[in-house]
């Protein structure tokens, strides 16, 4: 078993970085966005670039990340894990250093004692907010600017704090918190999962539990019943959590 979830994310790109490692579905508006594990690295190391160079955070810091269930809300959290930072996924207001939400929440992430807030449109080719709400920077624009290759200071540790709420887990503690869900959910090593976001919002089950099984996900927002059959086909998922 590895011992946190970053060295399982660096296995799958060591072993095939030109592999689909998250494809995200949007079914309302048609999207379809397919990360290799390398493009997911890219960024990986941009946000932690973000947060480390950015606004000058590391290891003992906190962030708040209040989003659904997205691609960029897994390069947050990795980004933030390998700058060495722990995740605070709500949902009560903390303080922490840093918040990252979306427009529709951002008038709860209001609430967070903190002085950056990032936030994202959750757009397709992740373009940019026109108008980002105010007191808000927008993430896809202000990432963009950092590196592509990111080299912390220390290595994380399984000691070291992951998440800091709802439940405090430290990375050793996210792992096996991971596999134990992944038992729960029948996910088997190498699979290709197809995860429902509505039922499973929880990134233990599209994110971490995938990860840690060395699974692919396909991740689907507004997913229609009726092209689930269609879909595993043509994805040639293995497992459908729904």
């Amino acid at each position: 078993m590895t011992e946190t979830i970053l060295a399982a994310f660096s296995d799958a790109v060591r072993r095939d970085a030109a592999a689909p490692l998250i494809t995200y579905y949007d079914d309302r508006s048609g999207e379809r966005v397919e990360l290799s594990g390398a493009t997911l690295d890219n960024w990986l190391s941009k946000t932690a670039n973000l947060l480390v160079d950015g606004v000058g955070l590391g290891q003992g810091d906190t962030i708040a990340v209040m989003l659904p269930p997205h691609w960029q809300g897994a390069a947050i959290v990795l980004g933030a894990f390998a700058a060495g930072v722990s995740v605070d996924l709500g949902p009560e207001p903390q303080p922490v250093e840093a918040i990252f939400t979306s427009p529709s929440l951002a008038p709860r992430a209001e609430g967070w004692p903190t002085s950056e807030r990032y936030v994202t449109g959750l757009l397709p080719f992740a373009l940019a907010l026109p108008t980002p709400p105010p007191g808000f920077v927008d993430y896809p624009t202000e990432v963009r600017t950092h590196g592509d290759h990111f080299r912390p200071i220390q290595p994380v540790t399984p000691n070291d704090a992951a998440l800091a709420g709802p439940t405090e887990l430290s990375h050793g503690d996210l792992v096996e918190a991971a596999a134990d869900r992944a038992r729960e959910l029948g996910i088997s090593t190498g699979d290709r999962v197809l995860v429902d976001a509505a039922a499973h919002p929880d990134p233990l089950d599209w994110l971490f539990a995938p990860l840690q099984r060395q699974a692919t996900v396909v991740l689907c927002t507004n997913l229609d019943p009726a092209g689930v059959d269609h879909r595993m086909a043509t994805e040639k998922c293995s497992l459908l959590l729904a």
